[in-house]
């Protein structure tokens, strides 16, 4: 075996002692997105798909860079699972259209009365009982794991901002403008929705560690977290409706 081929078989078998060593980060990270995912999201394909990063990551970490492979690897494997999550689009057509309109009715009440609608009052504005808005806000939240991104110009749906490194600039204006118009949304929701996301996306708690430090059940911060993801749908309407 020359000088070359040896280089290559040592270089392989760190990169196969990497992925070993970290198979089980896989398994953390994915059952972690587990509890942010609705429940037609299968694990096993989350862990597929955070495989592949791993074996990414292994084959492309520079130690020279100064992170840790733990480090370098965690965000790999999760943007591999997201990626998967964003490709697959387990949610229902019917999740995000009864989002849409509770976004419609929301945005039109609060023009028309000045004030943040709540819950009863968009309950009733749909003409549905106040359970079947707190379902529909339950699985709004299941649907929207992700923070708002770019919005999709067919379907108003959220995605993610574009990856390439070509961005013009009128792209990066308007996702300057658009990330500048969602904080504005989110300074501006009421306390309680604006604590649930910031504890939800800043401090990276789940559900039910935010039931405890609020004193409310898992259910009730779902839907307050649903709330205001509905909110902010209806206060960007420029941005999540497309053109006609």
């Amino acid at each position: 075996m020359n000088a070359h081929a040896m280089y290559n078989a040592v270089e392989n078998q760190d990169h196969d002692d990497l992925v070993v060593n970290n198979a089980k980060l896989v398994k953390r990270i994915a059952f972690h997105l587990m509890n942010r995912l609705p429940p037609s999201v299968q694990a096993e394909d989350l862990i597929q798909a955070g495989m592949i990063g791993l074996i990414d990551a292994a084959r492309n970490y520079d130690p020279s860079q100064g992170a840790s492979f733990e480090t370098y690897a965690g965000i790999r494997v999760r943007g591999a699972m997201l990626d998967e999550i964003r490709r697959s689009d387990w949610t229902p057509r019917s999740v995000h259209r009864k989002s849409r309109e509770a976004a419609e009715v929301i945005r039109r009440f609060e023009q028309r009365v000045g004030r943040d609608a709540n819950d009863a009052e968009v309950a009733a504005e749909l003409g549905i009982s106040l359970q079947a808005y707190h379902q529909i806000l339950t699985e709004s939240t299941s649907a929207h794991i992700f923070s708002f991104d770019q919005p999709d110009e067919q379907t108003g749906e959220p995605i993610a901002l574009p990856k390439s490194d070509e961005v013009t600039p009128v792209e990066n204006m308007e996702n300057d403008s658009f990330q500048e118009a969602l904080a504005k949304c989110i300074k501006n929701l009421p306390e309680r929705e604006s604590l649930v996301m910031s504890l939800y996306y800043d401090e990276d708690l789940n559900l039910r560690e935010i039931g405890e430090i609020l004193g409310v059940s898992e259910s009730r911060v779902c839907q307050i977290h649903g709330q205001a993801l509905v909110r902010l749908r209806a206060r960007l309407s420029e941005w999540t409706q497309p053109d006609e």
